[in-house]
């Protein structure tokens, strides 16, 4: 895996402005999760699994984020804030030429996450040959979380948002907490093909994997199974992070 690695690269997703969280001049992910800001454990997880290729997705009070990164990452401003496919295509024009694989997290949630989680994660990525893998976990309380989709093999066939999903679909207790490692070329193939939601106005990462089935693209999972992990969008949330992150005697549960 270690010459697979020298094409690994990372965008990390910065720059939304977590309106439930009412915060006006800094951005969320600066906000101290247990010892540093969030963005911080995303940048260090990602060091600890030698990824050198880093960009940073900056948007609302940019400032606030470069601050504590510095010159270590590449930046991509994404000036108009359209969903997270958007984001991954202004990332994608600053991406170097040989980096031909790039993980794609959140910058808020993502201090859950360990070393060994990405290492199988990225280790099952290149044994598998897929064109595009992604996280999976379980949670007992799945409310308000996209759940996951599989056939009669246990492939994924799609992932539902809660507020589409039918009262079966909506006991499924494996999530999408948005952890994904996409070929760069599947990311160039289909990110232009991603529509806008007619709801929001906004481009969605999940309408990928929509996308990667209907053509047939190679796609697997690593499934966590029960997995300590919080994504944060309000204070409230951000509490419950807090206390998840300090109290857990392991990452799984």
């Amino acid at each position: 895996m270690r010459n697979n690695l020298k094409q690994l690269g990372a965008i990390i997703l910065a720059a939304g402005k977590g309106k439930r969280m009412n915060s006006k001049k800094i951005n969320k992910v600066v906000l101290h999760l247990a010892d540093k800001p969030m963005i911080l454990h995303a940048y260090h997880l990602l060091k600890s699994v030698k990824i050198e290729t880093i960009i940073v997705v900056v948007g609302f009070a940019k400032d606030s984020v470069m601050r504590f990164l510095g010159k270590d990452v590449i930046y991509a401003e994404q000036k108009k804030r359209l969903g997270t496919a958007h984001a991954v295509s202004v990332a994608l024009r600053k991406i170097p030429a040989h980096i031909k694989h790039v993980l794609v997290l959140n910058g808020d949630d993502s201090a859950f996450y360990n070393k060994k989680t990405l290492q199988k994660l990225i280790a099952w990525h290149f044994e598998s040959g897929s064109e595009l893998t992604l996280l999976t976990l379980e949670k007992d309380d799945p409310s308000g979380l996209g759940r996951i989709i599989r056939d009669n093999e246990g492939k994924i066939a799609a992932i539902i948002e809660e507020k589409d999903a039918n009262s079966k679909q909506r006991k499924i207790k494996e999530i999408n907490p948005a952890c994904y490692l996409f070929e760069v070329n599947f990311l160039k193939k289909y990110l232009k093909k991603v529509e806008k939601s007619k709801v929001t106005g906004e481009y969605y990462l999940t309408s990928l994997i929509r996308l990667g089935i209907e053509n047939k693209a190679k796609i697997e999972s690593h499934r966590m199974g029960k997995y300590v992990w919080r994504g944060v969008n309000t204070d409230e949330e951000l509490k419950e992070a807090e206390f998840l992150f300090n109290n857990r005697k392991n990452r799984y549960l």
